[in-house]
């Protein structure tokens, strides 16, 4: 569930976990139709007989665009929500990291936390939240972002 605050209370919840998505697992279907959408077809992630045979990781691996891409569907239900805000714009990302592949098959989850929170202008905050992409049974994550969301008032 969303977290939602007053609008004032946006700078309180810097350096605040805002909690843990559910898992989703990242079949070899959702791997090739991403790999046919960004005409990314490196053996490594839709051949995997020959993945098996040449690489460290036992077979496919997702794409690591493709783990970055779920990110606004699996934070959806963790986001913060502040009251009033009228719309939400992809502000970009300050920093991105790639820590360790997802393997074919792989349960994924996104902690998010609060970084930063400025007021651009009245009708305008811009949020930084860090994003870790867990692998579930597996010390490193995937993926850890520094997301920039724009709240627009």
């Amino acid at each position: 569930m969303a977290t939602v605050v007053a609008r004032e209370s946006l700078a309180d919840c810097v350096g605040k976990g805002l909690g843990v998505s559910d898992w989703m697992t990242i079949d070899q279907g959702r791997i090739d139709r991403f790999a046919d959408a960004t005409l990314d077809h490196q053996f490594i992630h839709v051949d995997p007989e020959r993945s098996k045979a040449e690489t460290l990781y036992g077979g496919t691996i997702a794409h690591g665009y493709l783990t970055l891409s779920l990110i606004p569907h699996l934070i959806d239900g963790i986001r913060l929500a502040p009251e009033g805000v009228k719309m939400v714009l992809n502000y970009g990302m300050d920093r991105m990291r790639f820590m360790e592949p997802v393997r074919t098959g792989s349960r994924i989850r996104a902690h998010l936390k609060v970084l930063e929170v400025t007021e651009r202008s009245p009708r305008q905050i811009l949020v930084k939240s860090e994003v870790t992409m867990e692998i579930e049974s597996n010390a490193k994550p995937a993926l850890v972002a520094e997301l920039l969301a724009m709240y627009l008032f």
